[in-house]
């Protein structure tokens, strides 16, 4: 708890910086706080499309929580972004992870 809270006190400070509330939306992950993990994606989605880290971990939080048709749109998303920006390892693991999605008997290791 004493994480969440520097990060909460450190967005209050820089309340536009997106990776802080990545950061703040993770650690409700890691507290399994889903309510507020869906929160914090949603709210990065809406006010940091751009930030790329939120599209694989939002579509595996969503598959964890037994909505794969919705991280698979996820997935979808931030293929899109990664591809518009040229960030190629982001563009890899999203399009591993929607093939995973899509093809979960496929082998993925050739």
């Amino acid at each position: 708890m004493e994480r969440l809270q520097q990060i909460l006190d450190f967005l209050k400070e820089t309340p536009q910086d997106p990776f802080l509330h990545y950061a703040l939306t993770m650690e409700y992950v890691k507290l399994k706080q889903d309510d507020k993990a869906l929160e914090g994606f949603e709210k990065l989605l809406r006010d940091f499309p751009d930030y790329i880290g939120t599209y694989y971990h939002f579509g595996k939080f969503l598959e964890n929580s037994g909505n794969p048709a919705r991280a698979a749109d996820i997935y979808r998303e931030g293929i899109l972004i990664a591809r518009a920006q040229r960030k190629m390892h982001p563009l890899s693991e999203l399009q591993g992870a929607l093939r995973l999605l899509e093809n979960p008997d496929e082998d993925d290791d050739y």
